[in-house]
């Protein structure tokens, strides 16, 4: 081969990064654009500071709900992320005061979620805000918010109680001690307030929920239960089952989302390669298995409707099996998650995880699923599901799917750049 020949290859592939550098480029300003917009237009319409946008009701305006609900932090959050790119102060100004106004929820102890309505807002408010008293004043609500967190903890059983004892989903099971995959996500802020403090408590309680849910709440194909109940007088399993999922065998999408972001999550705080390992097979799981559209953007359950998974409520006409719905949410949350992952992890398998990712993106930066600006009450996303089994939010915006969207793009810039 001449070097005339070289060189023509060698221009002709710097031609194509520089191509590919500038689409990755203008998707991402395209996505924060609409983004800017539409979080300005639904910022016209709330103005009450104790009422959190989380999804649209029956006539299409903006749902709200109250500061122990377990997506408060993702409305703040999200002006975050936007603030972070932007670099504009009037969302600086919209994060704080939304942000401020969570303040009551660091004495959540209802249910676990103490870490999605803190971390979300107040994680990323101490992130980016260059005021040391600032920090400091957020930083003392998260060790607040924390010491709240260990209340449900209990060392007999070795984990954080997800709800207090209710009936399950199906009226069958009346769980004792229930845990949701969705709770690992709670343990970064844990982990977090260990670190300032110096304090280990919190991120050994992080370590062994981590741990437990590890042995409990994986298949041997490292799919994952929803919920595990334990008995919380011996911390022996009593029940692997389903909340929100399809079947208490079937794999709900976004609760293996919530594993492999955790996962990762956990890796990168404490350098467990255990917790790696677990990452990345349930990646593995997520992104090989044969349900997966090619768009990567997941239907809200693997099973639903295969033979041999049987859900109980099928028959009570809340599902069209020609028309299962996708889950936007849990696309955003495990290209978020597969990016961090891509870090970890060879050169074959980095680049199997991030293309992944990226086509996640696109996928989400398409008319499928962005919403128009002054459409979709403001949120950035369609096409997210609540909860199918209950009927509730099925086809709907979710603010925890922009939040997760955003902070994907975030990741995907510093990964090109």
């Amino acid at each position: 081969m001449n070097s005339s020949f070289k060189k023509t290859n060698l221009t002709v592939l710097a031609s194509l990064f520089f191509a590919t550098s500038v689409a990755n480029a203008q998707m991402i300003k395209k996505d924060f654009e609409v983004a800017d917009q539409q979080y300005k237009i639904m910022l016209e319409t709330q103005h009450d500071l104790t009422s959190f946008p989380r999804s649209t009701d029956e006539n299409g305006k903006v749902k709200g709900v109250g500061v122990f609900d377990w997506t408060g932090g993702f409305f703040p959050g999200v002006m975050w992320y936007i603030y972070e790119y932007t670099k504009n102060p009037a969302w600086l100004a919209s994060a704080t005061k939304w942000t401020t106004a969570l303040e009551k929820g660091k004495d959540l102890n209802q249910h676990h979620d103490i870490g999605f309505v803190m971390y979300c807002s107040y994680g990323n408010a101490v992130r980016l805000e260059k005021d040391p008293k600032k920090r400091e004043e957020y930083n003392n609500i998260l060790i607040h918010s924390a010491k709240t967190a260990l209340t449900r903890f209990d060392p007999k059983v070795g984990l954080i109680k997800s709800w207090n004892t209710k009936a399950s989903w199906d009226g069958k099971t009346t769980w004792q001690y229930p845990v949701i995959i969705d709770n690992m996500m709670n343990l970064e802020m844990l982990c977090y307030v260990s670190k300032i403090t110096g304090d280990p408590i919190y991120k050994n309680v992080a370590i062994s929920h981590a741990l437990k849910t590890m042995e409990n709440h994986f298949r041997k194909d490292f799919s994952t239960y929803h919920v595990v109940d334990y008995d919380p007088k011996t911390g022996k399993v009593l029940h692997q089952q389903t909340n929100q999922g399809y079947s208490d065998d079937s794999t709900w999408s976004r609760g293996q989302g919530w594993a492999i972001y955790a996962y990762t999550m956990m890796y990168r705080e404490t350098g467990d390669k255990r917790f790696l390992a677990t990452a990345k097979k349930a990646a593995d799981f997520y992104l090989k298995h044969p349900n997966l559209p090619k768009d990567k953007i997941p239907y809200w359950d693997f099973n639903v409707g295969q033979k041999g998974y049987q859900a109980d409520w099928k028959t009570e006409g809340r599902i069209n099996l020609k028309a299962i719905p996708r889950d936007a949410s849990a696309g955003a949350l495990v290209a978020s998650g597969l990016l961090e992952l891509s870090n970890y992890v060879g050169k074959k398998q980095k680049q199997f995880y991030f293309k992944n990712a990226e086509t996640m993106l696109k996928s989400l930066s398409s008319e499928k699923y962005l919403a128009k600006v002054g459409t979709n009450a403001g949120f950035i996303l369609k096409e997210s599901v609540g909860s199918f089994p209950h009927n509730f939010e099925v086809g709907t915006p979710l603010v925890y799917a922009d939040y997760y969207f955003l902070e994907a793009l975030l990741r995907y810039q510093k990964a090109v750049n």
